[in-house]
């Protein structure tokens, strides 16, 4: 058997147990150990394996370059590797699947040794009843990898809360992979220095607390999705970053709402966010990832005009400033959640994280939601917020104000028609 350097942790995914999980932080290098046992485990006898995630569209979502990099790295013989699937000469094979459109085809799989769920934080109950049972020839394995959400998930409940039988359940973080890059070393620095809360989330794997002052509380979701010719769009928005902010550029849709008067849905197509970029490389990263914005207006935060200059001259000529006002932050928020959902492609992670994240104040002493917002996790929503902007109301002193200032007026109508009577 070829020798591979594997971190501490992932030792016991070479013996026999039922179910084999890895959860925790960014950073752990999890994937990366279980593709490596797997491609070691299965040149060595002959292994059938399914690879699955909850969604997945193309080959590209899945594990498939991840399991064929390792195969390179490690020099195995003996491999074939198509479009579709990974084979061995030995008769083991690796297949790959989305658990949520495919329930018929994976029941139909038969004489699998390992499913691999990739993801798995995002895998619903009716998806787990499907693969649980279908995974049943003797010594069948489970495998999952996966970064909590919320401790209501039913991955979490399953594997974490009540684990099953014959489990081996293991949390790491960055601490346990012994091969952590510097450049996310620095990124978890920064972020346990100026959210700890948000850090234990993304890089110590605990389960996002959820509150009332999350501000997208309730309107979105995950939701995979292919863009439709009736939608309205695309729409771009950047938002730029200082120091330790990053770079970010938005592709957004919005598609017909299904209740009569909706505004409609918000489709978030694509997502760019990237920390420490020099000015010529935003261009490149941009465009690699969304070419069509070079063809559109880039609405983006004003407050850099000569990156905006620069970006209009190398690659990106509609690009215009977005203009702010006071209280557009808010009128923003406002807008954004007049939507009847906000989905947001399964691809868009820091999007999502973004979601969960972004917040109002809590007073510190009570315990309330107060009305500011927390100037962090919202790179991103500026940035919709900036592809938005034409369709943005203002309110002109905000829409906090507006209502403050409503409610005056409300008072002051009541207390003048009280008088009015008095007078009788």
């Amino acid at each position: 058997m070829v020798e591979a350097l594997l971190p501490a942790y992932a030792e016991p995914l070479f013996a026999p147990r039922r179910y084999k999980v890895l959860y925790g932080g960014r950073g752990a290098g999890r994937s990366w150990s279980v593709a490596r046992a797997l491609v070691v485990t299965a040149a060595a006898s002959p292994r059938r394996i399914l690879c699955a995630r909850e969604f997945q569209k193309s080959i590209k979502d899945s594990v498939h370059r991840l399991l064929q990099d390792q195969i390179a790295l490690l020099g195995l013989p003996g491999y074939e590797i198509t479009d579709r699937e990974i084979r061995h000469v030995n008769g083991s094979l690796f297949l790959f699947e989305g658990l949520r459109h495919n329930v018929k085809k994976i029941k139909s799989l038969e004489g699998l040794d390992v499913a691999w769920v990739e993801e798995a934080e995002a895998v619903s109950k009716a998806s787990w009843d499907v693969l649980v049972p279908t995974i049943r020839r003797p010594g069948s394995e489970i495998w999952a990898t996966f970064n909590p959400d919320l401790e209501s998930d039913p991955t979490y409940q399953r594997f974490v809360v009540t684990p099953p039988p014959d489990a081996f359940v293991c949390q790491v973080a960055g601490d346990d992979n012994p091969w952590f890059p510097e450049v996310l070393a620095r990124e978890r620095a920064y972020l346990y220095a100026v959210d700890p809360d948000a850090a234990a989330h993304v890089w110590g794997g605990a389960c996002k607390q959820v509150g009332g002052a999350q501000i997208m509380r309730g309107k979105w979701i995950v939701e995979d999705f292919e863009p439709d010719p009736t939608w309205d769009g695309p729409y771009f928005g950047a938002d730029f970053g200082f120091a330790q902010d990053p770079n970010t550029l938005v592709k957004v849709w919005i598609a017909p709402g299904a209740l009569p008067g909706s505004s409609g849905r918000l489709m978030v197509e694509r997502e760019a966010w990237k920390v420490g970029q020099d000015t010529d490389v935003i261009p490149v990263d941009w465009l690699t990832l969304m070419p069509d914005a070079a063809r559109h207006t880039v609405r983006a935060d004003s407050a850099r005009p000569e990156t905006i200059s620069y970006l209009s001259r190398h690659g990106l000529p509609s690009i215009t400033g977005v203009e702010k006002w006071k209280g557009s932050v808010e009128d923003g928020i406002a807008f954004l959640r007049q939507f009847e959902q906000i989905a947001i492609h399964p691809r868009c992670s820091r999007m999502a994280d973004e979601a969960r994240l972004y917040s109002y104040k809590i007073d510190r002493l009570t315990g309330d939601v107060l009305p500011e917002v927390v100037d962090a996790h919202n790179h991103l929503w500026d940035s919709v917020r900036y592809a938005l902007a034409p369709l943005i109301q203002r309110s002109g002193t905000g829409v906090l104000d507006y209502y403050a200032s409503r409610a005056g007026q409300v008072l002051a109508e009541r207390d003048a028609h009280r008088e009015d009577a008095a007078r009788g």
